[in-house]
């Protein structure tokens, strides 16, 4: 079980060769590495499936392999999404080995991945960046001094809501308790990446930026940003795994307004709860919620309830299917803005 999907095993990957799993998708969300938060967003992993199937599709049709092996209907069998009727929560993929490093003292050993050449995750998550938000990590990390601009291929420091001349691809850890930014070389060096395998995912993951910023402007949103994961399969080919194009993965705005579990962190970022999480990880970057003394609050009933349809007009609009009974998009945005 991870904090917003669970796992079913159909077969396990053995001996070089991948095995099958189910993702089974929850109302269970995540927000800043706390795990599962008090509320459940109503439809949410149905969206999320439907969502993340129309996506995949859409790629593999772009000639980028995936792990996707198709949607799973109400009675089990595996199907494209175009032979769905109903929303279902399940897609089975192509199931690579996930290779955890170990923790040795306050740091990450990394050296399985010097052993181990085929069939599995690739432990980093790759962020392409279309503008810059408030909120946006970059500023944060400029300020801090952790991040330079030749880093990211800027020459002067950027403004809030700058769109950039060229994507900026971003990467951090993926199996760490919290996710870290790091720069290329160290993404090079711990997952024992060639100078070719480095940029065959900077050219894919571009290509997928492409095609999720063309789908979403049709619906009149903005793709400020998002993320992808990669693994090898059984032939060290590059292939992309997980989820793709849902609001849990991109930050998609409209007019401004944001589209995505952004707004539940806009919320969260205003309470005591926030401020305990981000002192704590000052303390200690491993094990920082054990100094976290409370728990976050639930969100207000009317923003649950509009974020829940959020998800469900969202993915209505993307497939120009109605799956759900909602209002459109633009209309429930409008009860956004009094919380952001």
């Amino acid at each position: 079980m991870g904090s917003v999907k669970d796992l079913s095993v159909i077969k396990l990957p053995e001996d070089g060769k991948s095995g099958i799993g189910r993702f089974i998708f929850s109302d269970r969300y995540s927000v800043f590495d706390w795990g599962e938060m008090p509320d459940h967003i109503i439809d949410k992993g149905k969206s999320m499936c439907i969502s993340t199937a129309y996506f995949f599709e859409m790629i593999e049709k772009n000639g980028i392999k995936t792990h996707y092996k198709g949607i799973v209907d109400k009675n089990g069998y595996v199907r494209s999404l175009g032979e769905i009727k109903e929303p279902t929560n399940i897609i089975e993929f192509k199931m690579l080995r996930v290779l955890k490093p170990e923790i040795k003292g306050n740091a990450y050993d990394y050296s399985i991945y010097k052993k181990e050449k085929v069939n599995f995750l690739i432990p980093l998550e790759v962020i392409y960046r279309n503008y810059l938000p408030e909120g946006s990590s970059v500023f944060r990390r400029l300020k801090e001094r952790t991040l330079k601009l030749e880093d990211i291929g800027l020459i002067e420091v950027p403004k809030v809501g700058q769109k950039l001349e060229k994507p900026i691809i971003d990467i951090s850890t993926k199996l760490e308790l919290t996710d870290r930014y790091i720069n290329w070389k160290e993404a090079k060096e711990i997952a024992n990446l060639s100078d070719d395998e480095i940029e065959e995912i900077k050219i894919k993951t571009l290509k997928i930026n492409e095609i999720i910023t063309n789908e979403v402007e049709k619906i009149g949103l903005r793709n400020e940003d998002g993320k992808v994961e990669f693994g090898f399969d059984e032939n060290r080919n590059l292939i992309l795994v997980d989820a793709v194009g849902t609001l849990d993965e991109c930050r998609f705005t409209y007019n401004g307004i944001p589209v995505s579990k952004e707004i539940a962190r806009i919320y969260y970022r205003k309470t005591e709860w926030y401020k305990k999480v981000e002192e704590a990880k000052k303390k200690n970057k491993i094990e920082w919620k054990k100094y976290v003394d409370i728990e976050p609050p639930n969100l207000p009933e009317e923003l649950f309830k509009t974020i829940s349809d959020i998800y469900r007009s969202y993915t209505n609009e993307i497939t120009e299917k109605k799956w759900f009974d909602v209002p459109p998009l633009k209309e429930i945005l409008s009860k956004i803005k009094k919380y952001i």
